[in-house]
């Protein structure tokens, strides 16, 4: 007998009314518990618990600056929720006073709630969340109009979201992983003088991994919101990078296109550009003669499969709340959405001037990578 778990697991819709609403549900409770775990990263209250081996909730009261009773309330949700631990219940009297529970955030979920460049970090997701829920009124009010929803419109918790969830795989797979698998660039980069060109840079955290890595080149981070340049600019000083690296607010199809690059990236922004074959042929005007271009994109579904597998569930969300309206709103010459398929960025790749297009064999569960050269 099919489960409705072995439903959801293999892709496949549920099979009666009953099915549905018990998906419904558990999508209900997980928004909300996402909604608490967002109180406890932009209150503070995961950091306060880090710091201590328990707190009850008039401590995390007074460590976070928060009233006692929020604490106690959001302390108890969080452990019933099993992100927190309440370690001496089994101890505890029925009639024992709740503000004396003592509470603690276990070490291996720090790693997921207060570390973040640890791989599984993930408390910049409900940042993400909450950007989104705020523009879908935006969203629905353009489904009525076809006008698009702008980037700016989403926030910054939504910018900070996006940046926080991509800044552990940039601080640990971008150098030793992705540029691992181009062997003879990593060697140019070496050289005093390489110039790196990031483009779609965000917050800068792709752009300052490659300027740590390679210290003696010249690297530049392009992107096309200016609260995101801001905070680049802010993160390089943090840094101590300022000096090495250079942030430049504008659009990558419009950019000068001077030669002499060695590596010009373009990492989960190509499927968000609004003339994306425009911003290639760019990136090509930018590379020296041995230069290369990296992509990093959505490792989407070779074609459209109904129902489909969990990442391509999470990629049409994604898509219809955020990507396609963002592109929109920029009078899109293209409107690839987060949908963005390998012969998708073969034919761009073409029509861009470059004469080779190649799926690089890099082992990621969410993004595909590819070589542009010639």
């Amino acid at each position: 007998m099919t489960t409705s778990g072995d439903r959801q697991g293999n892709g496949e819709v549920p099979g009666n009314a009953e099915e549905l609403a018990e998906e419904i549900f558990r999508g209900l409770l997980s928004t909300m518990e996402i909604f608490n775990i967002y109180v406890g990263v932009r209150g503070g209250l995961y950091e306060a618990l880090a710091a201590h081996d328990t707190l009850t909730p008039d401590e995390l009261a007074e460590a976070a600056s928060i009233h006692p009773r929020y604490a106690r309330e959001w302390l108890e949700q969080q452990a019933v929720a099993g992100v927190l631990e309440a370690p001496d219940q089994a101890q505890e009297a029925e009639d024992a006073d709740p503000y004396r529970r003592r509470f603690r955030l276990p070490a291996e979920h720090r790693r997921v709630l207060t570390s973040p460049d640890d791989p599984l970090y993930l408390a910049a997701g409900p940042l993400f969340m909450l950007g989104i829920a705020e523009a879908v009124p935006h969203v629905l009010a353009a489904f009525r109009t076809g006008e698009g929803v702008p980037y700016a419109r989403y926030g910054r918790d939504s910018r900070e979201g996006i940046a926080g969830l991509n800044r552990p795989m940039f601080r640990n797979d971008l150098v030793r992983s992705w540029l691992g698998a181009l062997p003879d660039v990593l060697e140019r980069l070496a050289v005093p003088g390489a110039r790196i060109v990031d483009l779609g840079c965000g917050v800068g955290w792709s752009t300052l991994a490659m300027a740590e890595a390679f210290p003696a080149a010249q690297v530049t981070g392009v992107d096309l919101d200016p609260a995101s340049i801001e905070q680049a600019l802010a993160n390089a000083a943090e840094a101590g990078l300022a000096k090495q690296v250079e942030f430049s607010c504008g659009d990558a199809a419009l950019l000068s296109s001077a030669g002499g690059a060695e590596l010009v990236t373009v990492f989960e922004a190509l499927h968000d550009m609004s003339d994306p074959v425009a911003a290639l042929k760019t990136a090509r005007g930018l590379l020296g003669p041995t230069g290369v271009v990296l992509i990093g994109d959505e490792k989407v579904e070779d074609r459209f499969t109904a129902p489909g597998p969990t990442m391509e569930r999470f990629n049409y969300a994604f898509s219809v709340l955020h990507c396609l309206p963002a592109t929109r709103a920029e009078n899109a010459q293209v409107e690839a959405g987060t949908i963005l398929r390998a012969d998708t960025v073969a034919a761009y790749a073409r029509e861009a001037g470059f004469a080779g297009c190649e799926v690089l064999d890099i082992d990621h569960d969410m993004w595909r990578f590819y070589r542009l050269g010639g």
